[in-house]
Parts: structure tokens; C-alpha cells; sequence
């Protein structure tokens, strides 16, 4: 009879021989000190169903046992790991278990508003976008693209110039006077297409426009060829958070057609304006 070898093993068995511990080679999070290290031990134990001794989480981590020994001893001085009630080894501690809880809590109203604009676009057939001003750029804190071969493939965090973004004119245009004109003059008016608005009392003047309406437009003013509306989205107490933008290729949707879109927009805003109200016990 043939001597089995290690590939006849069943499936899912593991070879004690073939798994070696990680060294500070293997793991990043190692590379970066006690904080590292810290992070390497609760992503372990977290990763476990069952307790961990002092001995299982140095092995596991690949740190020597003394400096896990005083890694966690530090963890569960402030709460972040405990001894299981039987001491048969280390689990997550309260502080641990509340922290992940609230990150829950802080996570599920990005996704709301995730779906929020999913929903938007998928209702519009267009880009969207949610962004704050920050300065004098925008930043795209979340977007969805629209299902067509013609999109702009931004990625939530980018930045575009204030001055010719329909979120960012917009959100100038929601400042107070004083805090407009200080931006308005510090800021670059750099020019990126025959249409974008170089002139500081021309961009005041559109500005003053927008104001009333509380719709920002970008009329083929960063890219040529994409028009783009935008309005405010609001949190309970009135304050604008940021804008919810519409974008899409001229040759598709022109600006008389986009701006048909405003009410779709309004409700989408409402309701991206509700999950700035979440509060932890929501």
C-alpha cells in the first residue's frame, strides 16, 4: 500500500509544520511600533472564537512573549481586552465591544446615504454625488456613477475647484457675505474650459444668482462637455451639511434638462438631510 504523503490529507486539515508564525517581516501592523503591535493583538483575538492565552497571542502575532505580555497589559488596563470568567485566557473587553458597537452606529448612516444615492441615480440615470466645501475645493465624500460608457470615474474623496462645481458654488453661496468675498479673492480662478468663470465680481455676481434659488450650476465649467446642478442638504437644524450634485455629459442631458431634475433632487436631499439627525441611540 502507498505511504500517504502531506497532499492526502483531507481537505481543510492543517499541518502544524506548514503554518509559521508571523514575524515583523510578515505583518505590517508590526512594522509600526506598540501601536501595531496593539492592533495586530485585538485583530487576533477578535479573529477568535475562544479565549487566547498570553502564549497563543505571541505565537499568533509573532511577537515574543514579553512584549505581548506588555501590549496587553496595557489593553486591559484600559478596557480593551479582559480574562475570560474562566482564566483560561484573553477575550474583547467591554471598552472593545462598545467601541465596535459604535462604529456600527456611525456606519449605518453613510450607508443610508449611500443608498440614498444609488437610488437617485438609478431613478435619474445619472451621476450623483454628495460632497462638502472644504476652502477652495470640494470634496466628494461619496458618489455613484451612472451605467453608461460616458462617466466622469471620480472616487469618493477626491477634490474639485469650489469655483466652477455646481456643489461648490453652491455651498459659497450659502455663506455668509463677509466669508464669501474672503474666499472668493483667495482662491485661485483657475481656468479649465472657455466657460469657467476667472473673474472674482463675475463669480459674485453668479453667486448672488444662486443664492436665491439654492440650485448651484456648473455649465460645462470644469469639463467641457458636463453639466452639473447641485442643492443643499440640510440637517435638522437648518444648517447646510453639504450638496447633493447631478452630473452627466451635455450630449445626453442639457442644462434645461438637468435642471427638470431639481425636485428629484430636493426629495434625494431630504432624506440624505435625516441621516445627519442620527444620533447614537437611533
Amino acid at each position: 500500500m502507498a505511504k500517504a504523503n502531506k497532499t492526502d490529507a483531507p481537505s481543510g486539515a492543517t499541518d502544524p509544520g506548514t503554518k509559521k508564525p508571523p514575524t515583523e517581516g510578515d505583518d505590517q501592523l508590526l512594522r509600526f511600533g506598540a501601536m501595531g503591535k496593539a492592533f495586530s493583538i485585538l485583530e487576533t483575538l477578535t479573529g477568535n472564537s475562544q479565549p487566547l492565552s498570553m502564549a497563543e497571542l505571541a505565537r499568533e502575532t509573532g511577537m515574543t512573549k514579553p512584549t505581548a505580555h506588555r501590549i496587553i497589559s496595557v489593553l486591559a488596563e484600559l478596557g480593551f481586552v479582559e480574562r475570560d470568567h474562566g482564566k483560561r485566557g484573553y477575550v474583547e473587553g467591554s471598552r472593545l465591544i462598545q467601541f465596535a458597537l459604535d462604529t456600527l452606529k456611525a456606519t449605518a448612516p453613510r450607508n443610508m446615504r449611500h443608498t440614498v444615492l444609488r437610488t437617485l441615480s438609478e431613478e435619474t440615470g445619472e451621476t450623483c454625488n454628495f460632497g462638502i466645501l472644504a476652502g477652495a475645493e470640494v470634496i466628494y465624500l461619496d458618489r455613484v456613477e451612472a451605467k453608461w460608457a460616458l462617466g466622469l470615474r471620480f472616487e469618493p474623496g477626491s477634490q474639485v475647484p469650489a469655483h466652477c462645481s455646481a456643489i461648490g458654488k453652491l455651498l459659497l453661496s450659502l455663506e455668509p457675505a463677509e466669508r464669501r468675498n474672503e474666499l472668493l479673492r483667495a482662491m485661485p480662478l483657475t481656468s479649465f474650459t472657455p466657460d469657467t468663470i476667472t473673474s472674482v465680481p463675475a463669480l459674485m455676481e453668479a453667486l448672488e444668482r444662486i443664492h436665491e434659488d439654492e440650485i448651484g450650476i456648473d455649465n460645462q465649467e470644469s469639463i467641457e462637455g458636463v453639466v452639473c446642478i447641485a442643492v443643499p442638504v440640510r440637517a435638522a437644524d437648518g444648517g447646510a451639511v453639504g450638496g447633493l450634485a447631478l452630473s452627466a455629459p451635455e450630449a445626453r442631458v442639457s442644462m434645461e434638462e438637468a435642471l427638470r431634475l431639481v425636485p428629484q433632487l430636493r426629495r434625494a436631499a431630504a432624506k440624505l438631510g435625516k441621516t445627519f439627525t442620527l444620533g447614537p441611540s437611533s
